[in-house]
């Protein structure tokens, strides 16, 4: 009778480890297909936020093409010009593809 008790309990006890060891493996699994490339994309989207220039073409989130004609060093903001003497001052955030002819290719 004390052996049952004691293979119960044994197999008890194997049930919780097993269950932490699943809990570990997903979030494991989880870190690797959603946040480190999530993680990723930021560190790309802030580098190219960092590198831009005068003369670069890009487009907003709002769907606004424009050329980059005023980059102050530090700020959050530039200067983009979307038509002949129509310059808008946007958020540095607010930028997100180059169509620079550099990279077109």
């Amino acid at each position: 009778m004390k052996t049952l008790i004691f293979l119960q309990q044994a197999a008890q006890q194997g049930g919780g480890l097993s269950m932490i060891l699943m809990l570990v493996l997903i979030f494991v699994v989880m870190w690797l297909f959603m946040i480190r490339p999530q993680q990723k994309k930021q560190k790309e989207m802030q580098k190219f936020r960092d590198a831009l220039k005068k003369g670069d073409k890009v487009v907003t989130v709002g769907g606004i093409y424009g050329t980059i004609c005023e980059v102050k060093e530090g700020a959050a903001t530039v200067l983009l010009e979307v038509d002949k003497d129509v310059k808008l001052k946007v958020d540095k955030a607010s930028l997100v593809k180059d169509f620079s002819e550099a990279n077109s290719n």
